[in-house]
């Protein structure tokens, strides 16, 4: 890289070290992705001698993991991390100590860690050492990436996209209830891995009585997400497909009670009780309770009343629809809420649109 000047090279990495952080997508929180390259900058030219990336929560951190992976001495040499490295103890040693003992002379980061625990604690440790540290390269990309971990940190709840399927005018279902398949087998497979990024998929008790599903990970790689169901009255069968096997949680009213709740604790599943407004369970309690279960990402997949509470009530980052080229009539509308004027309908910013076999993904941040 004769001639690339020290910013180019500076973006260059980073943009490598992000590659490597989202291998972490769904296995990694509570904690943050992290990515990790370590450059020689004593040779003739620039160059990456080692990466590393946060692979799965309690298992090492990615400039561990990047030490470790040079096979030798990286004394001298300067490590490219998407987050400023650690400070404290957790499951693992502060990464700080990590790069202090094995003479890492430069660090460059692409954002400052949100963790009170860490804020700017990191970056203070390493100059006190005398490391130089050089901070937010491509700072927008990286906060991005890790999004969900910021959320829960700063904010005390996940990150949440509402995901759902739907027609050209708006519709999820048939008056009739009919609903399979309104997308393709692309379109499809590419919602399971969605279902696998994320920590959390929460649905309906309607969604599990009309369709049964299992919301596993299918047709695809990757873990499947703790299964979660907003059930007020507690009307779910204990063998709907969505109780078998995984990690469960149900969210249901304070007045809940009885025999039901037992025998579904027996089962392993974690019931939530929650107070109700307006004879709904607000979403903010939800999401305060899978936060303090260490969840960064959660989809909300439905049904249309649990999208519209989440989205009216402001508790929706991020729109994923599908949208398949059909018109399906006066059917079940994707949203329920209704609003007075123009001025107050949810806007929808970076909107991103992919082509998904035959059908489009729309994605956008609200």
């Amino acid at each position: 890289m004769t001639g690339v000047s020290e910013a180019r090279l500076h973006e260059y990495y980073m943009r490598m070290a992000l590659s490597l952080a989202r291998r972490g997508t769904g296995l990694v929180s509570p904690n943050p992705r992290v990515g990790c390259v370590i450059v020689d900058y004593g040779a003739p030219e620039a160059k990456a001698v080692s990466r590393g990336f946060h692979g799965r929560y309690g298992g090492p951190h990615a400039e561990t993991e990047a030490i470790r992976n040079a096979g030798g001495s990286v004394r001298g040499m300067t490590a490219y991390v998407t987050l400023e490295p650690c400070c404290h103890t957790g499951h693992t040693l502060p990464c700080c100590d990590a790069l202090i003992s094995a003479g890492i002379a430069r660090v460059v980061t692409g954002m400052t860690d949100p963790d009170p625990r860490v804020s700017g604690g990191g970056t203070a440790k390493l100059e006190a050492a005398g490391i130089e540290v050089v901070s937010g390269i491509l700072r927008k990309e990286c906060e991005r990436l890790n999004r969900g971990f910021i959320k829960r940190v700063t904010e005390g709840r996940p990150w949440v996209t509402i995901k759902a399927a739907v027609s050209m005018d708006g519709n999820i279902a048939l008056q009739n209830g009919e609903s399979k398949w309104i997308t393709g087998p692309e379109a499809r497979r590419r919602a399971h891995l969605m279902r696998a990024a994320n920590d959390v998929v929460l649905v309906g008790i309607g969604t599990v009585t009309k369709d049964n599903p299992e919301l596993s990970v299918r047709d695809s790689e990757g873990r499947s997400p703790i299964k979660a169901v907003v059930d007020k009255d507690l009307e779910i069968s204990l063998d709907a497909g969505v109780l078998r096997g995984g990690e469960r949680v149900i969210f249901t009213s304070s007045g809940s009670r009885g025999k039901k709740i037992s025998e579904l604790s027996k089962m392993g599943v974690k019931v939530i009780k929650s107070r109700t407004r307006d004879g709904h369970i607000p979403p903010g309690e939800m999401l305060g309770a899978l936060a303090a279960m260490g969840t960064n990402y959660v989809l909300v997949e439905g049904g249309a009343g649990l999208i519209s509470s989440f989205v009216s009530s402001g508790c929706a980052d991020e729109a994923a629809f599908f949208t398949a080229p059909k018109l399906m009539g006066n059917g079940v509308r994707v949203t329920k809420f209704q609003i007075p004027s123009m001025d107050l309908a949810a806007k929808v910013k970076n909107l991103r649109v992919k082509a998904v076999g035959a059908d489009f993904l729309l994605e956008g941040d609200f």
